[in-house]
């Protein structure tokens, strides 16, 4: 169910962007519904989008030819003439993708959603169910990556290397000290969880009268994934544990196996193998400086991007040509 769901949201969903004002042509030649930068926006592309919406929205979609249509119709559109613009945008920076990481990044895509029984390969047959269902084509989803592509190329040569003081880290740090910086109580554990007390008691009963080592007994017995490392969970947050592993774990002294406690997960036997470690806040050290400096830079690069394609956007929305009775959209919502 989770992939099923994974897939929709990837191949199926319209994404209703928003684009700028425009002018309505009526010299449009015939299939086609809009030019944005002389690059044609066809009715076949609009038809696709519009049963990709359809087929997502299901019994919500409006009837058509009612006011709610004629929106969603608009709104379609101008999602096809904002990835327009995104490619517009790209072709005056000189920004190119060369069609060859297209077809990775198509592949790798399909490959991710619907991976085959190879590593790399596509299952076909879930593939094709897929585009039947949602509506989506081949040539619609190389059209939306090489987009994504292509902004990204924009992005890169618009982006540059933003600014970043030291006196803006700190100040940011000053900001999130208190919230993400606060480290509660740690301390290092390990355990074995099992689904029945039975064989937790034996479990138990092992460590306590014999030498039975606790990482071997993790391996054998423990249906968690720490069980490859003996059970080591390494060092855990109290308020990141449930109640009853944590209230034991952060009781017991070091180097004391527990009897077993039961959480909802099953059955665990724990061992707390390091010193209770107390609250405190992260230092502003060198790790952390770079860390918000980077963060900062990619804000603010991300912010000067956003307002680079936003003037480009106003000069090519001026010229968008949509054919009688397609526009111009509504004004965006976003």
């Amino acid at each position: 169910m989770m992939r099923r769901a994974a897939c929709v949201g990837l191949l199926g969903v319209v994404v209703l962007a928003g684009c700028g004002g425009s002018s309505s042509g009526s010299s449009l030649p015939p299939g086609v519904v809009a030019v944005v930068d002389g690059n044609d926006i066809t009715v076949s592309q609009l038809e696709t989008t519009m049963k990709i919406a359809k087929l997502s929205m299901k019994t919500s979609y409006p009837v058509v030819g009612t006011d709610e249509w004629l929106q969603l119709r608009t709104r379609a559109l101008e999602s096809l003439a904002h990835d327009e613009e995104l490619r517009a945008w790209a072709r005056k920076l000189g920004a190119t993708v060369k069609p060859s990481a297209v077809d990775a990044a198509v592949k790798q895509t399909l490959a991710g959603a619907f991976p085959g029984k190879t590593a790399g390969t596509i299952d076909q047959v879930k593939l094709e169910t897929e585009f039947k269902s949602t509506g989506m084509t081949r040539a619609l989803l190389r059209h939306r990556i090489e987009t994504k592509l292509l902004a990204a190329a924009a992005a890169a040569k618009v982006g540059g290397s933003p600014k970043v003081t030291e006196a803006q880290i700190k100040a940011q740090y000053a900001k999130d000290k208190a919230t993400l910086y606060v480290q509660p109580e740690r301390r290092q554990v390990r355990h074995i969880l099992v689904k029945t007390k039975a064989l937790a008691d034996q479990i138990y009963s092992q460590l306590s009268s014999s030498d039975a080592s606790f990482a071997a007994l993790a391996k054998k017995y423990s249906t968690d994934s720490s069980k490859d490392s003996g059970g080591d969970l390494g060092v855990v947050n109290r308020n990141g544990l449930v109640k009853p592993f944590a209230d034991v774990a952060f009781t017991l002294d070091q180097g004391v196996v527990s009897e077993p406690v039961k959480t909802q997960f099953g059955w665990h036997i724990l061992e707390p193998v390091g010193p209770i470690l107390p609250k405190s806040t992260k230092p502003l050290d060198a790790a952390l400086t770079k860390q918000i400096r980077d963060q900062l830079v990619e804000k603010a690069r991300q912010k000067h991007i956003a307002q680079e394609f936003a003037r480009a956007e106003i000069e090519l929305s001026r010229n968008i040509e949509f054919a009688p009775g397609y526009g111009p959209p509504i004004a965006a919502t976003q």
